[in-house]
């Protein structure tokens, strides 16, 4: 994303060359989804800001392997955000307990009044 975000033609091994524009006006963070694992997790720190686990399960017994391999990489520790999740009260507080400071939360397809009431009852959440 970076090459494709920063040069005229972006290439990588495996990929045929490609071309994106507006280029973005500053430095965008690259976050890679996925399944908590030691392949994932060596992605992460080879080439990523930061790590979005789906809805945030399993979460804390994840992050002992993040970090060692983030250390592995001579990286800080890279930024978790867990991303789907049904956000509630005691939730974000763990994930605050954590050292995680941001979560995507889970929005139903509907209309805009269904919506608009999952975003007034997580407004009350922070």
């Amino acid at each position: 994303m970076r090459a494709l975000w920063r040069d005229e033609v972006a290439s990588f091994d495996g990929f045929e060359p490609s071309w994106s524009w507006p280029k973005p006006v500053r430095d965008l963070p690259v976050y890679v989804g996925g399944g908590a694992g030691p392949a994932l997790f060596a992605h992460v720190a080879e080439y990523a800001d930061g790590w979005m686990p789906i809805g945030g399960h399993g979460v804390k017994a994840a992050l002992p392997a993040l970090r060692e391999a983030c250390e592995k990489a001579g990286r800080p520790m890279a930024e978790v955000i867990p991303f789907g999740t049904r956000p509630t009260k005691e939730k974000l507080d763990y994930f605050a307990g954590l050292g995680i400071e941001e979560a995507v939360a889970a929005l139903p397809s509907g209309s805009a009044d269904e919506v608009l009431r999952f975003l007034d009852q997580y407004a009350t959440l922070t």
